[in-house]
Order: C-alpha cells, then structure tokens, then sequence
C-alpha cells in the first residue's frame, strides 16, 4: 500500500515536471493546477505549491520570481527516466486530448484547431519557408492555414524563445477531433513514412504504433533523417510523413461530408481512404473497418530540415482559433 501511494505521488510530480518543462517562461501552481486536469490528476493550487516546494528540495525546479517555478538540469534529467509504464502510451495519450480539446465546426468555421509548434533560428526562417512552398503548393501537409510568431510572442500555450522564430502547422489530429465532435470515433493505429510513386501513395515503409510509444513518430522520424519531402514535392516520388487510422464502415458518409467541408476551410488532408475490411497501402484493415491514411502535418518541417534548417519541434502541443490562422501563402507575401 505505501508502495502504491509512493508511486501515486512520483506521478504527480513527473506530471508537473512535464507541464514546467513545456514552458519557455516560469509557471506558477494556478497554471500548474488547471493542467493537471488534462493529466487526470486534480489537485488545488495549495497541493501544488506543496509538491512544488519539495520539487524544489530535491533540486528538480528553482522559484523564479514569486510563485513561478522553471525546470533545472537535474529535472529534466528526471524526466528522461521517468517511470517506463508512464511513457508508454503517451503520444496515444495526447492525441486523445487534442482531439477532445480540437471544437472546430467546418459549418460556421469557427473553433480551435491543434497545431505543431517548431522553432527556427530567426536568421534562417526566410530559407525555411522557401522550402516548404511546395509542399504547401501540393498539399502535402494537414491544411494550408498557418500561425508564426517572433521571439517573446505566443503560439497558443507555447511561448517563443530569443533568438527564435516560432511556425505553428495544422496537426492531422484535427481530422480526429472534429469526427469526434460529429459521433464518429476514430482509431489511431501508427504514425509511418508513407512511400510516394507517380504521385500516388504506395506503401508504408516505416512506422510506430502510438500505444507503445513515448515518442511522437513524426519527430522521430525528421531527427532520424528518414524522408524525402522535396523530391515527393518536386518529382512525385518519395517519403512524406503519414498517420493511419480506422473508423467503423457504417460512418463513411457523414465522413465524407466532414473532409468536404474542412477542405473548403484550407484543412485536413487524407491521403487514401480504403474500402470496408480491405487493406490500405499493404495495412490490413479489421472487419467493419474503414482505414484512412491522414497526410502528416509536419511534412513542411521536414522539408525545411531537409533543406539544412533544423529545428525545435514540439508535435501536437496546443490548439488556436482557427480565426487566428493565416493561409500560407499570405505569410510567404510579409
């Protein structure tokens, strides 16, 4: 029984850890109580301020100010070795929260969208929009809308760092959240790299199952250098970053009414979309089942990590209103 309240309270605290780590400037026990609640843990602002305060003991966060607490070496280090049974399933995990927190409606075009955040050097962001053009230009990416910000300005939750220039691109959990909202629930199997021919989807050639990672697959896969965004942009021909799902065989029209209308709003983009119990691309697909192959949202990313600008990614990190995206194109005309 100790042994079970011991490790109760380490999740609390690898929790918080994660919620400081996440920020650029120092959080405070309020903030730290209202996430928590995204985390299944609800605990007061005066529980919080007392874990934090023997965070700060253990040298794992240092007060900065007041109230604000940001994360030390030894903390960061802390939550690199956090408890394997926590890790895994955790990019399954967010997805299912951003699809819950994603409420935009395609009718009214109004609601907040989930975005990726990457941070560039400011002096080679110009370069990384440059290359990014034409994956924009094909759609190959998960809507053509956009959010930037300069250093010290917001991206939704995530602040920008000096010396940084922040690109928010549209995640492909969007897709899940608005059919989520619709009564449609969606399976999310992997996140893959999807092998382009002749312009046509052909077949998975790498891929990690969300329930057993701790790791968003599309990060992994741009830190590990594995596609070739540019070439599929400019020859028809080569690996882009992609997401399987599932969805029951009997929602397939209200499906196909949801992806019309948020193509017209500039967002969500499918690349296949199968026939009942058939495989898609190779991937088997479950009695009753439909699959769906979701175009990754950071294909411009690693296009730009391609073209040498590398980047800070932070994948499925917050949602924004959709009112406050701009179209791609418009921000290539600054």
């Amino acid at each position: 029984m100790v042994g079970s309240e011991s490790q109760g309270v380490e999740r609390k605290v690898l929790s918080i850890l994660r919620i400081i780590s996440e920020s650029q400037e120092p959080v405070g026990a309020r903030i730290v109580s209202r996430r928590l609640r995204d985390y299944g843990i609800d605990l007061t602002e005066r529980a919080v301020r007392y874990h934090l305060k023997l965070m700060d003991e253990r040298g794992l966060t240092w007060l900065e100010g007041r109230d604000g607490r940001l994360i030390t070496e030894q903390g960061i280090e802390e939550l690199g070795s956090a408890l394997v049974q926590d890790k895994v399933g955790l990019v399954l995990s967010k997805i299912e929260m951003q699809a819950f927190q994603t409420n935009f409606d395609w009718r009214t075009g109004v609601g907040a969208v989930p975005l990726n955040v990457s941070l560039f050097p400011k002096d080679k962001f110009g370069k990384s929009l440059s290359s990014m053009a034409p994956v924009f230009r094909l759609g190959l990416c998960a809507g053509d809308r956009v959010a930037m910000a300069s250093e010290g300005g917001r991206i939704g939750d995530v602040v920008i760092p000096e010396g940084k220039v922040g690109l928010g691109t549209v995640c492909s959990v969007l897709i899940n959240g608005v059919l989520l909202k619709s009564g449609i629930p969606m399976d999310s199997r992997f996140g893959g790299i999807l092998q382009i021919r002749n312009k046509q989807p052909r077949r998975f050639v790498e891929l990690i199952h969300y329930a057993g990672s701790s790791l968003d697959p599309s990060e992994v896969f741009i830190r590990g250098k594995m596609t070739s965004v540019r070439k599929a942009a400019k020859e028809g021909n080569g690996k882009i970053l992609a997401n399987f799902r599932e969805i029951p065989a009997i929602c397939r029209p209200i499906v196909d009414e949801v992806l019309a209308g948020m193509r017209k709003a500039g967002l969500g983009a499918v690349a296949v979309i199968g026939n009942t119990s058939e495989p898609v691309c190779e991937i088997p697909v479950e009695m009753n089942k439909i699959g769906m192959i979701l175009i990754g949202g950071m294909n411009p990313i690693a296009a730009a990590e391609e073209a040498g600008v590398e980047a800070e990614n932070k994948a499925m990190s917050t949602v924004v209103e959709y009112q406050d995206l701009i179209r791609f194109e418009d921000l290539l005309k600054r």
